[in-house]
């Protein structure tokens, strides 16, 4: 009797067993571009696994689709805007959807343009199409632009477009401008022929918005109930972002065993850039990667609130927890650190 009863403790215990119980889903906010490789590599590598944790991730459909597929419960955790979320508490005041890991701390929102169709500066917007699709990250973030850069917003005409369509439409162009995410539409554009000379970035952030960028957010009464698992997704998402950072040439491979067709020189690319502009600041060396500032928090809901009319305006509080990040020491840059987009190597660099 006692050996079948340790039999069925050692069944009841066994890593099957538990990796069903600790079962999670992650919609991603995008496709697998190169800058998805941190969070794939922390499931490659088997950080979740080591956490006890076995992870489900999906593509997404921009950094907006996720919030409701988490909000519902649908997936457990996803990558979306943090400036949508806070929106989305204003819009269903119930909710207790909320952010626990920092991933843009410079946010990649950017409108692109062409310099050979008169796009160099936001006023240069006037009197030219903007192609945006509607849930777009950084066209989420449209109206708190032009108040913040000065553009007139009934002078530019602005064109529902595609996600898949949007950087085709400004390389033949059928629209002058576009928005998107700076890594994403600016690589696209070069890797569809357009010289970088004729290609205008203008980061959002650089005309005055102080948003952070993409979180992870998690479902709320999953968090509730499951803290720990919470912790330990937490714990190997920040794994995940150290060792790519480290290591970018490295980290791309687990992209590029998922992207069909893709360019390997295009997602380092796009991934080296990230990692320079968006994800790697003086904040992040200041305090470590994965959490921001209160006070920057606060400043950019009110900045929000400008060109949005809060029905009931939440507080940093609402919408970011910082309990289920790990120690300070555990979310230090690993050297080599890229820090500085100056100091950021190319592809061919990285290469060599």
């Amino acid at each position: 009797m006692k050996r079948y009863l340790l039999v069925a403790l050692v069944g009841l215990f066994s890593p099957t067993l538990l990796a069903a119980e600790a079962a999670v889903a992650y919609i991603h906010d995008w496709k697998w571009e190169g800058q998805a490789a941190p969070m794939l590599m922390a499931l490659d590598e088997g950080y979740f696994a080591e956490e006890g944790l076995e992870v489900t991730m999906d593509m997404g459909k921009g950094s907006v689709h996720a919030i409701p597929k988490v909000a519902s419960g649908e997936y457990q955790f996803g990558s979306a805007d943090i400036n949508s979320l806070i929106r989305y508490r204003d819009q269903n005041p119930d909710s207790e959807l909320q952010a626990v890991y920092v991933v843009y701390n410079t946010p990649p929102f950017a409108v692109v343009g062409r310099r050979s169709q008169g796009v160099i500066g936001p006023g240069d917007l006037h009197g030219h199409v903007l192609g945006a699709p509607a849930k777009d990250g950084a066209f989420a973030q449209w109206a708190s632009f032009v108040a913040a850069s000065g553009i007139k917003a009934d002078k530019v005409t602005v064109r529902d477009v595609g996600f898949p369509e949007r950087e085709a439409l400004l390389a033949d162009g059928e629209v002058d401008a576009v928005t998107g995410f700076s890594f994403s539409s600016l690589i696209s554009l070069k890797a569809k022929g357009v010289p970088e000379s004729d290609i205008s970035l203008m980061l959002m952030s650089d005309f005055g918005l102080e948003l952070y960028g993409n979180v992870v957010i998690v479902n709320p009464a999953f968090a509730a109930e499951h803290p720990e698992k919470v912790r330990g997704f937490v714990r190997a998402t920040t794994r995940g972002y150290l060792k790519t950072i480290a290591n970018p040439a490295n980290a791309i491979k687990h992209v590029m065993t998922r992207a069909e067709n893709a360019d390997e020189e295009v997602e380092l690319s796009r991934l080296i850039m990230a990692i320079g502009h968006h994800i790697v600041t003086p904040e992040v060396r200041d305090h470590g990667i994965g959490t921001l500032q209160w006070d920057r928090l606060e400043r950019s809901i009110e900045q929000i609130g400008q060109s949005y009319a809060y029905t009931q305006q939440p507080s940093a509080s609402d919408i970011f927890d910082d309990t289920f990040l790990p120690g300070r020491e555990s979310r230090e840059l690993l050297k080599p650190e890229i820090i500085n987009p100056d100091d950021v190597m190319t592809a061919e660099e990285l290469a060599q």
